[in-house]
C-alpha cells in the first residue's frame, strides 16, 4: 500500500494503558506494511501520562507527541493532532484500550469502498449502563435530526480521508458531531461494526455534565449545519413571524378602537402585540448582522495551549 497512515490518539490519564496500547498498534500497522506515524496528544493529564508518552517519543521514531498546559477537552485535542499529521489517511482512536487497534485494517478497507469518513459502531458496548443507554437515545435523536443514519456517531473509533480533517474545525464538545459536520460538506460518511473492549485500567473521564455539554451542542450542530452561511434565514424567519403575529394582534386591536371606541380591556393584548413586534425587529435586526458577521468569518485562534511539542 502506498498510502501513510496517521493514527491520532488523545490521552487523558491513561498511563496503565499507554504502552500496551502503543505495542497493539505497532503489532497491527507492522502487519500491514505500511507508513506510519502515532501522535499521541496529552490532554493535560495529571498522573505521570506525559512521562509514559515522552519515554515513547525517545524510543520509537514513528512517535509524536503534544501535551496541553492543562485540561482543553477531546475536541482540542484531536485539532491540535490533526496539524501534526502527514498522512494520507487519518485514524482517530481513545487511549483507554477499549479500541482494539486490529480493526485499523477493517477501516482502511471500508475507505476503499468510496467513502471519505468511516466511523465505529461498537454494536456490542463494554460499558456500564449509565453511559450506554443515553448513548443509545443521542444516537436516535441525531440520526432523526441530522439524517445522517449511523449507529453510534460518538465512537472515537474513525478513520478519514486527509481532505476531511482539512476542512474539519471542531470545539467544545463538537468532536461528537464530526460524521455530521463531515456530511454538511459533502463528504461521504461512513460505518463498520467494530470489537469494543471492556476497560481494564483506570476509569472513565465522562460525567453527567457531558450530556448538558451535549444537548448545547446538538443545538450548536443543528444551527451550523443549516444556517451557518445564511443566517439571516433563520433569524429573519423567526423575526418574520413574530412581527406578522404582532401586527396581526395590534390590528385587532385598532380594529376594536375604531368599531366599538375602546379596546374593551384587552391592554394586555396590546402589550403582548407591541412585544412580538419589538422582537420580531430584534430578530430581523441581528440576522442581518450575523449575515454581515458570516461573510467575513475568519476561523478562530485555537482554544488550546501547548506546553510540549516533540516531533522529528
Amino acid at each position: 500500500m502506498d498510502k501513510t497512515l496517521s493514527i491520532v490518539i488523545p490521552v487523558y490519564n491513561e498511563k496503565e494503558n499507554i504502552k500496551d496500547l502503543y505495542n497493539e498498534i505497532s503489532s497491527t500497522v507492522s502487519d500491514m506494511n505500511i507508513k506510519n506515524e502515532i501522535i499521541f496528544v496529552d490532554d493535560g493529564s495529571n498522573d505521570g501520562s506525559l512521562e509514559v508518552l515522552t519515554n515513547l517519543f525517545e524510543k520509537h521514531k514513528n512517535v509524536k507527541l503534544i501535551s496541553f498546559r492543562k485540561n482543553f477537552g477531546k475536541a482540542s485535542a484531536l485539532m491540535a493532532g490533526f496539524k501534526e499529521t502527514s498522512g494520507d489517511i487519518i485514524i482517530t482512536m481513545d487511549g483507554d484500550l477499549q479500541d482494539d487497534p486490529k480493526e485499523i485494517p477493517k477501516f482502511l478497507d471500508e475507505l476503499e469502498n468510496g467513502y471519505d469518513l468511516v466511523s465505529g459502531w461498537k454494536i456490542k458496548r463494554n460499558d456500564p449502563i449509565t453511559k450506554t443507554i443515553p448513548s443509545r437515545i443521542f444516537n436516535v435523536v441525531t440520526s432523526l435530526f441530522t439524517s445522517i443514519k449511523l449507529h453510534d456517531f460518538n465512537c472515537g473509533f474513525k478513520a478519514y480521508r486527509r481532505e476531511v480533517i482539512e476542512d474539519l474545525n471542531i470545539y467544545g464538545e463538537l468532536h461528537r458531531f464530526i460524521p455530521v459536520l463531515a456530511a454538511q460538506r459533502g463528504f461521504r460518511v461512513g460505518e463498520i461494526k467494530i470489537n469494543h473492549r471492556p476497560r481494564m485500567h483506570g476509569r472513565s473521564k465522562y460525567g453527567v455534565e457531558r450530556y448538558i455539554k451535549g444537548l448545547i451542542d446538538f443545538t450548536t450542530v443543528l444551527f451550523i449545519t443549516n444556517f451557518m452561511q445564511r443566517p439571516s434565514h433563520f433569524f429573519g424567519t423567526t423575526g418574520i413571524i413574530f412581527t406578522l403575529g404582532g401586527l396581526g394582534i395590534n390590528a385587532y386591536i385598532a380594529f376594536l378602537r375604531i368599531s366599538t371606541g375602546n379596546i374593551q380591556n384587552r391592554f394586555p393584548l396590546l402589550m403582548l402585540g407591541i412585544l412580538l413586534m419589538t422582537l420580531g425587529f430584534q430578530f430581523i435586526f441581528t440576522g442581518l448582522l450575523a449575515e454581515m458577521i458570516a461573510k467575513s468569518y475568519l476561523k478562530s485562534e485555537p482554544d488550546y495551549s501547548i506546553k510540549v511539542r516533540l516531533s522529528r
